[in-house]
């Protein structure tokens, strides 16, 4: 049987030096939604249908961010059946592969009070917002809880990190890069990408704010 990707990212998320990213705090709100250029994104490519159900996927996790609710498994399972449109949505019971069948992600019993330990970790205001960002990101990634979607639930769960950090993003789609288990430095770089991406929108806002006020 092929290498367990899952038990192997627990492992090499207890390595990853979390605490060694830039700390970039909020509050940022940039003139331009990253979130909705993203799925603008996925309408031009994929369909008009899978973007609404995204859009509405995005905007029921805005409404949880203002309720201030903690990142769960049944907080993201509610967003995932939006993505999906599958009421009945329920988190995986048996293995699950990717990567074309390359990478398995193995399934035992403590799997889902695992995963919510690991989310209710992004909550730990002691690391930088990109790190609990990036970490969320890979965890959902990792667990991978859905039969499919996976990839949208993963950026759902790093945007709300970042959007109860105060931080909206006004690019996303670079985090959509394909990652693996066994890469801590490439973990770290997905921090390090969230930190340039923070910066940059908080550039770009600034020289807005700046030209408005010249008018």
């Amino acid at each position: 049987m092929s290498t367990d990707a899952l038990a192997v990212w627990r492992t090499v998320r207890r390595k990853v030096d979390w605490a060694a990213t830039a700390d970039e705090r909020g509050p940022l709100r940039p003139a331009a939604d990253g979130l909705s250029a993203w799925i603008d994104a996925e309408g031009r490519q994929r369909s008009p249908l899978r973007a609404q159900r995204l859009a509405a996927a995005v905007e029921l996790m805005r409404e949880d961010a203002e309720q201030r609710r903690p990142l769960t498994p049944e907080v993201l399972l509610s967003w995932q059946q939006r993505v999906l449109a599958a009421e009945e949505l329920g988190f995986r019971t048996t293995d699950a592969f990717a990567k074309g069948g390359r990478e398995r992600y193995g399934y035992v019993p403590s799997l889902w009070g695992d995963f919510a330990d690991c989310l209710l970790e992004s909550a730990d205001t002691r690391l930088p917002p990109a790190a609990r960002a990036a970490r969320a990101y890979l965890d959902v990634a990792f667990f991978h809880p859905f039969p499919d979607g996976n990839g949208r639930s993963a950026m759902l769960a790093a945007c709300y990190v970042l959007e109860l950090a105060g931080i909206r993003l006004d690019l996303v789609a670079p985090l959509t890069v394909t990652r693996y288990a066994d890469d801590p430095a490439g973990a770290a770089d997905l921090a390090e990408l969230i930190t340039v991406l923070i910066r940059a929108a908080r550039r770009r806002a600034a020289v807005r704010r700046s030209q408005q006020a010249e008018l």
